[in-house]
Parts: structure tokens; sequence; C-alpha cells
């Protein structure tokens, strides 16, 4: 059975640091493209990085761009989400997501549970 288990949010002041992470059992994450999105209350879900798993090079959204960095550990088979510099809107439901390169454009093979991150002004 595939899961992928988000950790690390909670409630930080604007300024402030998290690292999210997601644990992966029943696959392989060198095997899959993974991404973040978040979704913020009564806002659509967003995209926020994404890693590729033949190079491991990163893509982030304009709005985290030089503020998070997106990193695996092969080894454990996770992968994180290091968020400096946070903002009031960066407030949402982080959620991981594992893609396999064939997959349909926008479609997701597996996804996380969630881990909410506040930013208080």
């Amino acid at each position: 059975q595939v899961q992928l288990v988000e950790a690390g949010g909670g409630l930080v002041q604007a300024g402030g640091s998290l690292r999210l992470s997601c644990a992966a059992s029943g696959l392989t994450i060198s095997d899959y493209n993974m991404v973040w999105f978040r979704q913020a209350p009564g806002k659509e879900r967003e995209f926020v990085a994404r890693m590729s798993r033949r190079t491991a090079g990163t893509y982030y959204a304009d709005a985290v761009k030089g503020r998070f960095t997106m990193s695996r550990d092969n080894a454990k088979n996770t992968v994180y989400l290091q968020m400096n510099s946070l903002k009031p809107e960066d407030t949402a439901i982080y959620y991981c997501a594992a893609r396999l390169d064939y997959s349909p454009p926008g479609h997701y093979n597996y996804w996380g549970q969630g881990t909410q991150v506040t930013v208080s002004s």
C-alpha cells in the first residue's frame, strides 16, 4: 500500500521558517516526480514546487521562489520543503504528490493527507 505522509507543519510568525517532510512508503521517490501543492481556505489548490525524478532538478512557483527549497533524501525515501521568510499568505494546507513520467498531464498518482501551515502576522 502506497502512502505519502506529510509532517512538519505548524504555527509560525511571519519571517520564520518551517521544514515540511513527505515520507513515502510503498513506492520509491526516485521513481516519481515529486510535487508540493498548497490550498488556502476558500482558494483553489496551487502548485508550489516540483522535483524531477531523473535529475532532481527543481522548479518553483513565482510566489515562493527564493524562499522555499525542495530536496530529497533517497535513503530515507523522503522529500522536504524548506520554507524560509514565511508570509501570512503562505498559510495553507500543504500536500505532497507523486507523479509518474507517463501519467496524463495534471494527473498525480498518489497524494498525501496534507499538513497545515499557519503564518501569523
